[in-house]
């Protein structure tokens, strides 16, 4: 697969190169395909035994050149994302319509609590009437003396207790109200004012430690410095020196990698040419070409000795066939030699 992409990317680089099949040998096909990325200007400093696995770091990095090789060829450039803009306003247009709406329809459900109350009381009133008409209409039949409550005290003030939680009257707060927001805000400024009064001296004496540290930390710094100078030349022309050696390792091991490169390339060769001389001098040694030699020989000559007993044959025919023919010539010969006899007198 990766010899069958490597192909395409060369062609489409604008290189020919023919496809490689499946019977074609794996080594002159790496060598082939890094021929072509030299070719395009491309440095290789790997020998071609490592593509011959099909994966890695080495096959990315080729495919790589090549892909690059032929967006090229064909004018291909990446160009920057275009993202969609975006609109606020209208965002924000709907969070308000939101929130009114949210807010008409709490005005409106408080607004219906209040009328079945005032519905409730209304009900509660005309009830109370009913009763009083009906008693002044009709006589009154309970003796005329002072009533006195039978009811004892303590549990009055029981009862009383246990109903005056339901008694009271809740009044509902707005939380979209600007006067709640207002107050929040006075209590919030009142918090924050009393607690930076409470922190302004510790935050005031923090400043002051901390300019007194960082005093004492550039002192001690430029000690440091003034002490350690000869020290940090030295350690910088060390590091210059490290950086010389450095580059020069890495020229003579790019020298190092080309020359094992070619010698792996001498390698194979001589690799080719040695299965070449092994596959010749097993045919040089082996005697079966000289017994098929030996077994045509004699298969030649009896078809030799077949077509001379062929060629006597039709010899003979011949012969016999002419001697036949001059005997029949004869023949017509001495017939046409013959006198007719005369012919007798008439009886």
């Amino acid at each position: 697969m990766f010899t069958i992409i490597a192909a395409w990317l060369i062609n489409v680089a604008g290189r020919p190169f023919t496809e490689p099949q499946e019977y074609d040998e794996p080594n002159a096909t790496v060598s082939n395909i890094l021929a072509e990325l030299r070719a395009l200007g491309v440095q290789v400093d790997f020998p071609p035994s490592r593509l011959k696995s099909g994966s890695g770091e080495h096959v990315c990095l080729v495919l790589d050149h090549l892909a690059e090789e032929a967006l090229k060829r064909r004018g291909f450039t990446f160009t920057r994302p275009k993202y969609p803009a975006e609109k606020p306003e209208e965002d924000g247009v709907m969070d308000d319509d939101a929130e009114l709406t949210l807010s008409r329809v709490e005005e409106e459900m408080i607004e219906e609590a209040d009328d079945e109350e005032e519905e409730e009381n209304m009900m509660d009133l005309e009830a109370l009437k009913l009763p009083s008409s009906h008693a002044q209409s009709e006589p009154s039949s309970k003796p005329d003396r002072i009533l006195e409550s039978t009811v004892d005290a303590a549990e009055w003030r029981l009862e009383v207790e246990r109903v005056l939680p339901q008694l009271r009257v809740t009044i509902r707060t707005d939380n979209k109200d600007w006067r709640i927001h207002l107050d929040q805000m006075h209590q919030h400024r009142d918090g924050i004012t009393s607690s930076l009064r409470d922190t302004r001296s510790y935050l005031d004496k923090l400043q002051e430690d901390m300019g007194k540290t960082l005093e004492k930390v550039g002192s001690r710094e430029k000690y440091i410095n003034k002490q350690l100078e000869q020290l940090i030349q030295e350690y910088r022309s060390a590091q210059a020196k490290l950086s010389q050696a450095k580059e020069r390792y890495k020229q003579a091991s790019g020298g190092v990698t080309e020359r094992s490169r070619v010698l792996a390339e001498i390698s194979e060769e001589l690799e080719k040419v040695k299965q070449e001389m092994e596959d010749k001098g097993s045919s040089m040694c082996d005697g079966a070409p000289l017994v098929k030699i030996k077994q045509s020989l004699t298969k030649l000559k009896q078809e030799m000795v077949q077509m001379d007993v062929r060629i006597g044959v039709v010899q003979h025919t011949l012969l016999q066939a002419k001697l036949k023919e001059k005997s029949n010539m004869t023949r017509d010969m001495h017939a046409t030699n013959i006198p007719e006899p005369a012919a007798g007198p008439l009886a």
